[in-house]
C-alpha cells in the first residue's frame, strides 16, 4: 500500500510580468526567499557533484544571482509568472521572478558536460565562494520515502529535475514551466515535462523535508589521511605565523583576560557589571524544594568549576562581543545580544574534552565551551527559554561528542535512563550521572545519519516520567501523547507503539527552537474490503517563541511493519491547526488496497459532520470518515463542514 497526498489540481498560466526589475528589488527576494532559492538549486544541480560540493555550489549560484545593473528587463532571467496560489506567497514579484530565472539557468549549465576546446561556464566550475575548508558539509538525512525520491530524481535530465521542482516545489502549471524552462536555455520543455511526468507516486511534499534543505546541515571531516601527507606545508605555515606573531607583538600561549572576545567597544557601569564574575547570581542548592515555580532561575550552580573566576570572565566576554572565530548559533527568534545584567550561573565545570559554563538570563540559556588544551575551537550556543516549567526546564545540553549527547539534568529530577521509541515494547536501560546531575553520553538521534534506533532521555521526577528527545539545541524536546487541550506524558504500551512509527519523523521540525511535540490519534478507520483499521494522527511542534509551528498529519496502515515511519497526509507550518486554540484536522490520501482498487480515504477530528471530496474525484460522506473508490493518481480536493456549519478546507 502506498498512501499519497491528496492534492488540488494545478490552475491555468498566468500572464508574465512586465516592465523593469530594480536592482534593490531583486536583492530583496533573494533575501527574503533566500533557503528557498538554494533548495531549488539544490534540487536541480546534478547529484554526481556530491552531496557537498552541490551544497556550496548551490549556495554560490544564489548568491551571484543578482543582476549586473541596476535596472534589468522584468523577464530576463526568464520571470514566467508563477499561478496564483503558488509558493511562496509572493512568487509573482517580479524581482523573486527574475532570480529564481538566474539560479535555474545557472544550475542547469552546471549539469553540462565540459568540452574540450570550449570555454567552460562559469556555474561549471566549482565555486570560489562559499568555501568550507576541512570539512564535508551535507542536508540531515531523511526517512526512506526521501532517499527514493533522491534516487528517482537522480535518474532524470537536468531539465527534468528542473521540470519536477518547479511543478512539485513552485505549484507551477505546465504552461509556466514550459516557458520558465524555455527562458533558462532549455532546448525542448516538452521532453523534460515528459520525464518530470514519469515521477507520478511520489510525494511532492518531500521537496520540503530537511533531506533536501541545504541551509540545515550537517558537518563530517574530510580526508584525515590526506592532510597528514601535507604536514611538512602547516609547519611552515604555523611556523610563518609565529614569527609574524612575534614580530607584532603578540601574546605567548594561553588565555588572554577576555579569551576569544572582540575587543571591548563600550564602558558603562552596566555592562561592566554584566561582565563582573563575582557578580553572577548563585541560586541555593536547596532553592528550589521552596520556591514558588519550579524553572532554570531556581537551579543551583554546579559543577566542578564554578570558582574559576577566570573560566567565567572569559566565558561573559564572549558573550557580551563574540569574536570572530568563536562558532555561535541560536534558536529562532533568540537574541544573541549581551546580557542586560548579571546573569546567573547554572554550571561550570569539564564534560568531555572541553570546558563548559551555562548561564541563564531570564530569556535564554547561554552555552560557553573552550577546549581543555589550546586556544582555538570556542563556541557559543543561544536558546530561547522564557516561561519555563518544571517540564521543559528539567534538563540542558551540556555537550555533544563523537555522536553523544550529554544532558545536565534538574535537581528536582529523581532518576535518569534511556529508551528507544522504535521498541516501545522494550524496557528503559539505566543512565547514570554525576553528583552534579551531568548525565554519561547517550546517542543523540539528531546526529544520526539513519533512523534505526531513536534513544530519548526519561526523566522521573515527583509528578511523572518524562521523555525528552534531542533535536540538534540546547533545550530538548518534551515528548506528549493525548488531545491537544490535556497532552500527557507517555506511559502506556498504545502510546509508544504511536510514537514509534513517528520518531523519523521527528527530523523535520528539528533546529527549529522546538519546546514540545505532542502526537495525537484523532480518528480510526475501518479499511474498504476488510482490509483492517487504519489509525489518523496529528503531530504538533510547538516552538518557545510561539510562532514557527509544524503540523503533521499522518496516516498510519494496518499490517505494515514495526516502527515504520507512517505516511505524512499533510504538512502545515506556523498553523493553529491541531493545537489548543484551533484543534480540528482534516487530510486525506490516495490509498490502495491489497486486491488492487484504489480508494480516496479522509478523516476529520470530532467538529466535522460531513467530508467531500470534488475535481478528480467526487464523492461525500456523513460524519467524519470518508471513504471514496477512484483511480491510480488521482488527484482530488477535500473540504468539510463543521457541526456549526461552517466549511474549512484540508490541512496544507
Amino acid at each position: 500500500m502506498r498512501p499519497q497526498d491528496v492534492v488540488t489540481p494545478p490552475a491555468p498560466p498566468s500572464p508574465a510580468p512586465t516592465g523593469r526589475v530594480e536592482l534593490d528589488q531583486a536583492e530583496a527576494a533573494l533575501v527574503e526567499h533566500y533557503p528557498r532559492l538554494v533548495r531549488i538549486a539544490y534540487l536541480v544541480l546534478p547529484p554526481s557533484l556530491g552531496r557537498n560540493r552541490r551544497v556550496l555550489t548551490a549556495h554560490a549560484l544564489a548568491q551571484r544571482s543578482l543582476p549586473r545593473g541596476r535596472t534589468v528587463p522584468a523577464n530576463a532571467g526568464g520571470t514566467a509568472a508563477a499561478r496564483a496560489g503558488g509558493r511562496p506567497e509572493n512568487a509573482a514579484d517580479p524581482g523573486y521572478l527574475y532570480v529564481r530565472g538566474r539560479v535555474l539557468r545557472q544550475a542547469l549549465d552546471a549539469g553540462l558536460p565540459l568540452r574540450r576546446f570550449a570555454r567552460p561556464k562559469r556555474a561549471q566550475l566549482p565555486p570560489l565562494l562559499p568555501h568550507v575548508w576541512g570539512l564535508r558539509v551535507f542536508p540531515r538525512s531523511g526517512g526512506a520515502d526521501e532517499l527514493a525520491l533522491d534516487q528517482r530524481l537522480s535518474a532524470l535530465s537536468g531539465p527534468g529535475r528542473a521540470a519536477y521542482v518547479l511543478r512539485a516545489l513552485e505549484n507551477l502549471p505546465d504552461a509556466d514551466v514550459s516557458q520558465v524552462l524555455t527562458d533558462a536555455g532549455v532546448g525542448d520543455p516538452h521532453a523534460a515535462l515528459a520525464e518530470a511526468d514519469g515521477m507520478a507516486g511520489s510525494d511532492p511534499a518531500l521537496l520540503d523535508s530537511a533531506e533536501f534543505d541545504p541551509c540545515s546541515l550537517q558537518a563530517r571531516p574530510t580526508d584525515l589521511m590526506r592532510r597528514r601527507q601535507h604536514a611538512k606545508a602547516a609547519l611552515v605555515a604555523a611556523a610563518a605565523l609565529a614569527v609574524c606573531g612575534a614580530l607584532l607583538g603578540l601574546p605567548g600561549e594561553g588565555w588572554g583576560p577576555d579569551g576569544a572576545a572582540a575587543p571591548a567597544y563600550a564602558r558603562n557601569p552596566s555592562a561592566e557589571a554584566a561582565l563582573d564574575p563575582g557578580r553572577l547570581v548563585r541560586v541555593s542548592p536547596t532553592a528550589w524544594q521552596y520556591s514558588a515555580r519550579r524553572d532554570f532561575s531556581v537551579w543551583p550552580a554546579r559543577g566542578g568549576l564554578t570558582g574559576d573566576d577566570a573560566l567565567l570572565r572569559r566565558a561573559l566576554a564572549v558573550w557580551a562581543r563574540p569574536g570572530s572565530a568563536v562558532q555561535t548559533s541560536a534558536t529562532p527568534a533568540t537574541p544573541p545580544g549581551p546580557p542586560m545584567g548579571p546573569p546567573q550561573l547554572l554550571y561550570a565545570g569539564v564534560v568531555d574534552r572541553a570546558r563548559v559554563v551555562l548561564l541563564h538570563d531570564g530569556l535564554r540559556v547561554v552555552r560557553y565551551a573552550e577546549p581543555k588544551e589550546g586556544t582555538g575551537g570556542v563556541a557559543l550556543d543561544f536558546a530561547r527559554t522564557d516561561d519555563a516549567d518544571s517540564a521543559s526546564a528539567s534538563a540542558l545540553v551540556a555537550g555533544r561528542t563523537d555522536g553523544n549527547v550529554r544532558y545536565l539534568t534538574a535537581p528536582w529530577v529523581r532518576t535518569t535512563s534511556v529508551r528507544d521509541l522504535l521498541t516501545p515494547e522494550g524496557g528503559a536501560r539505566p543512565l547514570r550521572r554525576d553528583k552534579d546531575g551531568l548525565t554519561n553520553p547517550l546517542p543523540s538521534p539528531a546526529q544520526a545519519r539513519d533512523c534505526r534506533s531513536w534513544d530519548v532521555l526519561e526523566l522521573r521526577d515527583s509528578a511523572a516520567d518524562r521523555l525528552l528527545t534531542d533535536l540538534g539545541e540546547l533545550t530538548p524536546a518534551r515528548l506528549t501523547y493525548g488531545t491537544p487541550s490535556a497532552p500527557k506524558d507517555l506511559g502506556g504500551a498504545v502510546e509508544r507503539a504511536a510514537w514509534a512509527r513517528t520518531a523519523c519523523l521527528l527530523p523535520g521540525v528539528a533546529s527549529h527552537g522546538v519546546r514540545s511535540v505532542n502526537l495525537w490519534q484523532y480518528a480510526q478507520q475501518s479499511l474498504p474490503e476488510a482490509n483492517g483499521t487504519a489509525a489518523w494522527l496529528c503531530t504538533r511542534a510547538e516552538t518557545w517563541r510561539g510562532p514557527g509551528s509544524r503540523v503533521m498529519a499522518q496516516f498510519h496502515a494496518p499490517g505494515t511493519l514495526p516502527g515504520a515511519p507512517g505516511a505524512i497526509a499533510a504538512r502545515a507550518e506556523d498553523s493553529p491547526a491541531c493545537g489548543v486554540r484551533d484543534p480540528k484536522v482534516l487530510a486525506g490520501v490516495l490509498w490502495k488496497s491489497r486486491a488492487g482498487s484504489w480508494y480516496v480515504l479522509a478523516a476529520g477530528s470530532g467538529q466535522f459532520a460531513s467530508l467531500a471530496t470534488s475535481g478528480g474525484v467526487d464523492g461525500s460522506a456523513t460524519g467524519r470518515l470518508l471513504a471514496v473508490r477512484a483511480k491510480a493518481g488521482a488527484r482530488a480536493e477535500l473540504n468539510g463542514v463543521l457541526s456549526d456549519g461552517n466549511r474549512v478546507g484540508a490541512l496544507h
